[in-house]
């Protein structure tokens, strides 16, 4: 099963670290966190990647050829270049990365609808290059086939930015610190390809018109995941991520050293 990963957009929320690099190659403990991602997927066994390309997306073509095993190997196929990768000798597993050039313009949606090509007609998985997470894969492609629905999102709980007061009257009766909100959309997707009919073309955000259509049509499903997901729009953000991984304390960090 393949993995597509939208690394593509602006990070205009992020420009302190985007103006340069794209937001996929913002660095958390010394490796980009397009790196943490991939690590993540393939821990679970899942070692195929597509990746759509955007702003700046050179740089992370860059990146990924250093790391290829074979020059030989970094050969055109249709739209893509195609790789093999190993990020040291100890790894065991090679990932093959497909890297899809889908316009500096283009949304979410547009950017799920050109790698079409590369995802071979099956079910795939489906997250954004700007959060990170402890959730179950295995647990979650078991819940997304329980169902036979078209898709599912992992739902997640962030904590609030503010605490909150609880008040009776004017008084303040309890005050709870940074409770967590109600449930958001968390990436984390798994997809059939017939999700692929629901996006029009490169203006569509699969954040709105894709999503409310496949929820209208009772094809969208919630995996309710309670642990560990931040996002990383932000530097604050960033910097919660560095401090967790370099205190040892990195949830996702779930596999060897």
């Amino acid at each position: 099963m393949k993995v597509a990963i939208l690394a593509g957009g602006l990070g205009a929320r992020f420009r302190e670290e985007t103006l340069n690099i794209p937001k996929a190659l913002v660095e958390i403990g010394g490796q980009p966190i397009l790196w943490h991602i991939m690590k993540y997927y393939s821990h679970f066994g899942f070692n195929e990647f597509v990746i759509a390309l955007g702003y700046k997306g050179e740089s992370i073509r860059r990146w990924i050829s250093e790391h290829s095993c074979s020059t030989n190997l970094n050969i055109r196929k249709g739209e893509a270049d195609y790789y093999e990768v190993s990020f040291s000798p100890e790894d065991k597993q090679k990932w093959i990365v497909y890297l899809v050039d889908t316009g500096e313009k283009t949304l979410t949606g547009g950017r799920i609808k050109r790698l079409a090509p590369w995802l071979n007609n099956q079910t795939f998985m489906l997250t954004w290059c700007d959060g990170l997470a402890d959730v179950n894969l295995d647990l979650l492609l078991k819940f997304h086939h329980s169902h036979n629905r078209l898709a599912t999102v992992t739902a997640v709980q962030p904590p609030s930015r503010f605490g909150h007061l609880v008040l009776k009257g004017d008084t303040v009766v309890r005050f709870k610190e940074k409770p967590r909100s109600g449930w958001i959309n968390g990436a984390f997707f798994v997809l059939e390809p017939e999700v692929l009919n629901y996006i029009e073309g490169d203006a569509t955000r699969w954040e709105k018109e894709p999503l409310e259509r496949l929820a209208n049509d009772s094809q969208l499903m919630a995996y309710r995941h309670t642990g560990f997901w931040q996002c990383m729009d932000t530097l604050h953000e960033k910097m919660l991520l560095e401090k967790l991984w370099q205190k040892n304390k990195a949830p996702w960090k779930i596999w060897d050293s």
